[in-house]
């Protein structure tokens, strides 16, 4: 019984420090690293979120490697970051495929050299109800939105892992938060990316990569084009260069999951309070959600 008591005492000293240090957090800003000259490379950059991440990190003075199946898009984007007086490379990469993946890392290592901040934003969305989904656009959202992570980290952490020093950024969704009717698979696949970014920082620090950090993006809606129809009665959509700067940020502090906007951190820390009954009224009456756009025969991606 004493035993028990001395624990949970124990559990109470450490939860008063760990919230007097995420109190500090707040009145202390992060040091900012340089990423002057670093090698950044960002999947999906051909518009939307990835797009504005590439840009922001060639305003920063990073070697910017972006990737994206759309090669206009994509070489727009290099084209832009150029004139702004950045560096930027353009490949075209099908995140569906492994053999691919494989081939296009082979060629940035050969021609510019390892990249140690990844950016895995590259994701899709159908929106329809489950029953209505087809087999392909299920796996679809899979391969970009959870699987194509595996493949690019196995491609480029261990130049990470053997220099002790990195950034892996993960692109999520509150959806990985909450789930949500009509986004079954892409909430699902978002999960499987949260769930993913979580473990593999533990087993970095189980490794003792102290030097290789994770970050995880969950954002409300964002106007990317992916949903047609977003309601939010409580809050607003968020631009995709809002989703960019907070993203930059937390790499740039090292900030294990960043949510856009910030308010959703302490709401979600809130929520850990309360019986989940409530949690579901209370998103109810905030309206969050979308109308279905299931459309057969087009795939939506950022």
């Amino acid at each position: 019984m004493l035993n028990v008591i001395f624990r949970l005492l124990f559990l109470f000293v450490l939860a008063i420090y760990f919230y007097i240090l995420e109190i500090f957090k707040l009145f202390s800003p992060a040091k900012r690293k340089d990423v002057r000259n670093e090698i950044v490379l960002i999947t999906g950059a051909g518009h939307g979120i990835g797009r504005e991440i590439a840009l922001e990190f060639g305003r920063l003075g990073a070697r910017v490697v972006i990737w994206d199946i759309n090669k206009s898009t994509n070489d727009a984007t290099a084209e832009e970051i150029k004139r702004n007086g950045g560096t930027a490379y353009s490949y075209v990469c099908d995140l569906t495929k492994t053999d691919d993946i494989r081939t296009t890392a082979d060629k940035v290592r050969r021609e510019i050299g390892d990249p140690y901040i990844l950016v895995n934003n590259a994701g899709i969305l159908t929106g329809g109800e489950l029953l209505k989904l087809k087999e392909a656009h299920i796996r679809r959202t899979f391969e970009i939105n959870t699987l194509s992570h595996f493949w690019t980290c196995q491609e480029f952490m261990p130049a990470m892992l053997k220099d002790n020093r990195g950034h892996i950024v993960t692109i999520a969704s509150m959806s990985a938060m909450s789930g949500t009717a009509y986004l079954v698979d892409y909430s699902s696949s978002k999960y499987a990316a949260l769930g993913f970014a979580e473990a593999l920082n533990e087993e970095l620090r189980t490794m003792g990569k102290t030097g290789v950090y994770t970050t995880t993006v969950c954002p409300m809606f964002v106007d990317t084009g992916l949903v047609k129809q977003p309601k939010d009665r409580a809050g607003r959509i968020l631009t995709p260069k809002e989703v960019a700067l907070s993203t930059v940020d937390g790499v740039l502090t090292n900030e294990e999951i960043v949510y856009v906007p910030k308010r959703m951190k302490f709401q979600m820390t809130l929520s850990g309070f309360f019986p989940r009954d409530m949690i579901k009224y209370t998103k109810k009456l905030s309206g969050v959600g979308i109308e279905p756009q299931y459309e057969p025969t087009t795939f939506k991606t950022d």
